[in-house]
């Protein structure tokens, strides 16, 4: 048997298997994940304000806009119940999402910092922390639950191929996270505090592109007043919608396009 028409028709097999797919009619199917919830309240800003109640809010009015725009919404809470973390991204994982997004709100130890430190943070998944502000964010956020969020594939062809797709699914993810912070900082109007990479738990093993979004610091006084806004968090909603659309037709389409583009070719070497 000859060795090329082997690896093409791997090639076929494996192309189904790329993180961050669409629907055949251009639909996604997105994980959206209000941090916290339960006995975990997350930050808690000026007036009680808690980050749970604060991410639940927005993460209710962005399914409704991608349930608008034709997309399959799906939360990984509705109300305010405990979630797991290693449940969240393997609800994703079992419902074959395209895509996670986890949505938080940040907060500050000090009060000097808790009075300057405002704006809009963006993480996906990384070992090495951007540095050592994002890594306190993220053991903030893993707080929750100190377990690995990653589920195990069993097998060496079971790890071969979640390796592969957890490849794209990380070169995506960043691809993802530029998309959305865009949209956020231009939309919902916060400081551009940049995008970052860190060991989050909640995104690790996500099969797909996966972010976690810092909406504002709680801690800030006119910033937990902004967050606590029913037409703020609507705005951060469209925003986040906007954002999936953009990283769908700037990314999601063109990768479509390649593939398809791929199989025809590798199924012409298989004959």
């Amino acid at each position: 048997m000859r060795l090329l028409p082997v690896l093409a028709l791997a090639a076929v097999l494996i192309a189904p298997l790329r993180a961050g797919a669409m629907r055949a009619d251009g639909t996604l199917v997105v994980v959206i994940d209000p941090g916290h919830g339960g006995d975990k309240d997350g930050a808690i800003g000026p007036g009680g304000l808690k980050e749970k109640e604060v991410a639940l809010a927005i993460a209710l009015r962005l399914e409704r806009l991608l349930a608008a725009a034709g997309h399959q919404a799906i939360l990984t809470r509705r109300d305010d119940t405990g979630v797991e973390l290693a449940d969240r991204v393997a609800l994703a994982n079992e419902r074959g999402a395209d895509l996670f997004v986890s949505i938080h709100a940040n907060s500050m130890p000090t009060a000097e910092a808790r009075a300057r430190t405002h704006g809009i943070e963006t993480y996906f998944l990384s070992a090495d922390a951007t540095d050592e502000a994002a890594l306190a964010v993220a053991r903030a956020e893993n707080a929750d639950d100190a377990r690995s969020a990653g589920p195990k594939a069993e097998g060496a062809l079971g790890m071969i191929l979640a390796d592969l797709a957890r490849s794209e699914a990380h070169a995506n993810s960043s691809q993802l996270a530029y998309a959305l912070h865009g949209s956020l900082v231009e939309r919902a109007g916060g400081r551009d505090r940049g995008v970052r990479q860190a060991p989050f738990a909640v995104l690790e093993g996500a099969a797909m592109p996966a972010v976690l979004l810092e909406v504002g610091y709680i801690s800030h006084g006119a910033e937990a007043q902004r967050l606590a806004d029913p037409v703020e968090q609507a705005k951060i909603a469209g925003a986040v919608a906007a954002g999936i659309e953009r990283f769908r037709t700037e990314v999601l389409q063109k990768q479509a396009r390649s593939t398809l583009g791929g199989k025809v070719g590798a199924a012409s070497l298989a004959q």
